[in-house]
């Protein structure tokens, strides 16, 4: 019975906690993606930082050790708020610092070698997963819900959160492992990843905001089902897509 209890309030725990950024199998597809776009000597040098290590699966690293204490300074890094009336500039940044702003720190580093942190392999797992986390257009909050996580209701006959629905149920929903995913909608054009490539940090965050409407255009109920996934499943999947070629770019350009 003590073991019962104890399974229960570690349940209460963990599963909240995978809230706070695509699930793994969204992170594992964006370092997926990347590494299927990335030139042969850019593999050959990241691959050679990360050891034994794949960058689908160095794509998770940051929430695995969100239960480490010496890493809850990076809790601020997977998000910004930018406010619907608000840019980005007008709204303010954290002292803590947000994902734009770690983004653009860490290419930075990658690009000069001076790390503040604890190195070039650290560097690229974080780009990595918050590069994955930027697309995820609720890590671009309006500062009034947590990112959705506040938002409480039913997707498919299940208590969850909007923010959840969005990291991992309707990835989870689609029953496809991260190289299935992957095989699924790595089809950019040529157009496409160039146009994407050239773009910033802050382009990311804007592209973002820009599908709240979509997002929280919710039945009055809050019970989601299978409509909700049709409507918005292209959306997210095309986020996938845009964070795993752009992570390439930025690797190719540094290691390439």
């Amino acid at each position: 019975m003590k073991n019962c209890i104890l399974l229960v309030i570690l349940l209460a725990i963990l599963i909240p906690e995978k809230s706070l950024s695509w699930g793994q199998t969204g992170h594992r597809v964006v370092g997926q993606i990347a590494y299927n776009h990335m030139t042969k000597k850019a593999r050959k040098n990241v691959q050679k930082i990360l050891g034994n290590e794949s960058l689908a699966m160095a794509s998770f690293w940051m929430d695995n050790i969100k239960s480490d204490k010496n890493y809850d300074y990076q809790y601020y890094w997977h998000f910004a708020t930018i406010p619907d009336s608000l840019t980005y500039e007008q709204a303010g940044t954290p002292d803590e610092g947000d994902v734009i702003i770690m983004l653009k720190t860490l290419i930075a580093e990658l690009k000069t070698k001076k790390f503040t942190y604890e190195g070039e392999l650290h560097a690229i797992r974080c780009i990595t997963h918050l590069i994955g986390d930027i697309h995820q257009p609720l890590h671009v909050g309006t500062g009034e819900d947590k990112g959705g996580n506040d938002v409480k209701l039913k997707y498919m006959y299940e208590s969850s959160n909007l923010h959840r629905v969005w990291d991992s149920g309707m990835i989870d929903e689609q029953r496809l492992s991260f190289t299935e995913y992957c095989n699924a909608i790595d089809f950019p054009t040529k157009t496409q990843i160039a146009e994407w490539q050239n773009s910033e940090v802050l382009d990311w965050a804007y592209e973002s905001k820009s599908y709240r409407e979509q997002i929280y255009d919710l039945p009055e109920d809050k019970f989601l089902t299978y409509k909700y996934t049709f409507d918005n499943i292209d959306t997210l999947n095309l986020r996938l897509l845009q964070a795993g070629v752009r992570l390439a770019g930025i690797l190719n350009e540094i290691y390439g």
